[in-house]
């Protein structure tokens, strides 16, 4: 289990790269906090949206549509 400690890009990337198998750079992404859970950061890389929880775990930000 991978624990971030701060919104790091280097570390985001990182995990992020390790998520979507292949190479993303720090100045790829826009990280911004989650104010719905502490610890938690939102992630935008190219069109998509990732969450990164506190225990280090990336997964897809579906949008919900009504």
């Amino acid at each position: 289990m991978d624990i971030i400690y701060a919104a790091e890009k280097p570390s985001i990337a990182m995990l992020l790269s390790q998520y979507v198998r292949r190479q993303v750079r720090p100045d790829e992404i826009k990280v911004s906090e989650n104010p719905d859970e502490t610890g938690s950061f939102y992630i935008g890389f190219d069109l998509d949206h990732y969450v990164l929880s506190p225990s280090g775990e990336i997964a897809p930000d579906k949008l919900e549509t009504s």
